[in-house]
Order: C-alpha cells, then sequence, then structure tokens
C-alpha cells in the first residue's frame, strides 16, 4: 500500500497494483477477478454447507438467469451479467444495508472500479434494457441464494427482493456452493466462452 493519501494501492496476485482510488484499465486482469471473486463469500459467509457461496458462483448464476431472461443475448450482454459485480474482487461483497449507511462514497469507488472493467474488456457502458436485465437477474438470484442458501423464509425474501418463480435447470444446477478452486476456474472459463462467441 502507498502512503500517498490520494492513492489507494493494492498488490494483485497478477504482479499488478491498482489503485482502487483511481483503477487503470491497464491494471485490471481476468485472473485477479477470477482469483478474487472466487473467495468474497455471498451473505457474509453465512450459507449452509461446506463451502461458501462465492460472488464468482453468483456471477455466474446472474449470468445464466439473464441468459434464461433473454435468449439470443450477444457476447458483450453476456460479459456484462457475469462481470456486474466484478469490482468486489477487491472490495469485498457488501451487504445493502451497509452500502446504504456508507452512501455516494462506496458508490463511487464501485462505479469507477466497473468502468475501469469495462474499459479494460472492451464493453460500453450498458444502455437501460441491459442495465434492467443485469438488475432483475440480481434479484432473481438473489432470492434464490437467500431462500435456498442463507436461511430466509419466502416471506422474508418476498418483502426484500419480491417474488420469484423456479429457476430454469441450468441456473438450478449453479445453486450448490462449490470449492474455491472450481468456482475460479468455472468463472475463468466462461469468461473465456463468452469473450470468444464461438464457444458461448
Amino acid at each position: 500500500m502507498s502512503g500517498d493519501p490520494g492513492r489507494a494501492w493494492q498488490r494483485m496476485l497478477s504482479g499488478r497494483r491498482l489503485d482502487l482510488l483511481d483503477p487503470a484499465p491497464r491494471d485490471i486482469e481476468i485472473a485477479d477477478i477470477a482469483h478474487g471473486l472466487a473467495r468474497v463469500a455471498r451473505w457474509n459467509g453465512q450459507t449452509a454447507g461446506p463451502h461458501v457461496f462465492s460472488v464468482a458462483q453468483h456471477a455466474l448464476l446472474v449470468e445464466a438467469i439473464g441468459r434464461g431472461e433473454a435468449p439470443g443475448l450477444g457476447v458483450g450482454h453476456g460479459l456484462e451479467l457475469l462481470l456486474h459485480d466484478a469490482p468486489e474482487y477487491v472490495i469485498g461483497d457488501i451487504i445493502s444495508p451497509f452500502k446504504a449507511a456508507i452512501g455516494d462514497s462506496y458508490k463511487a469507488v464501485e462505479r469507477r472500479l466497473l468502468t475501469a472493467i469495462r474499459q479494460r474488456f472492451g464493453l460500453p457502458e450498458p444502455g437501460a434494457a441491459l442495465s434492467a436485465l443485469v438488475k432483475r437477474a440480481d434479484g432473481i438470484a438473489a432470492y434464490h441464494e437467500a431462500t435456498r442458501l442463507a436461511g430466509f423464509s419466502g416471506a422474508e425474501a418476498d418483502a426484500i427482493f419480491g417474488a420469484c418463480g423456479p429457476l430454469g435447470p441450468k441456473a438450478e444446477a449453479l445453486l450448490v456452493p462449490w470449492p474455491t478452486a472450481v468456482a475460479q476456474a468455472r468463472f475463468l472459463a466462461r469468461f473465456h466462452g463468452l469473450a470468444r462467441p464461438e464457444s458461448a
């Protein structure tokens, strides 16, 4: 870390030094994102089973739900879904009540990181329709994670996220928490699959 009060350097395993306050796209590596997200627990780790449900696995679930909601998505749209929570590889998964308490300072850091990530991988700012799809898929994923893994009742989840129907089989298979190495490898493989249209 730097002693410069205007900087917040984080040393990444790839060897990159990322400034969290002013992130440069050139300092972002997908391997670092996959490594970090596979080790960040959703729901503060308060989920059933021997493994945490990681943000990497949540990202895969959101991408699968979004694809089910809108078949025929383009490559960039799939990557936008997969990378929607990518800033959390360095800032962690902060629960919504805490985000609300922190306010704009947290949101500004998250926005800058997401902008740099999009620039790094050639993704434009999403339009209204894609943003709405990401939000909808994220909410559906959160509902099922909450009720199936994090101990929420259906009534509690309905009040927070709105009622959701059942998942399709592809998304359903993603709701079993995986070991860290599996989540990391599958996230990375999905990224590369989406980045190559013939493999998506």
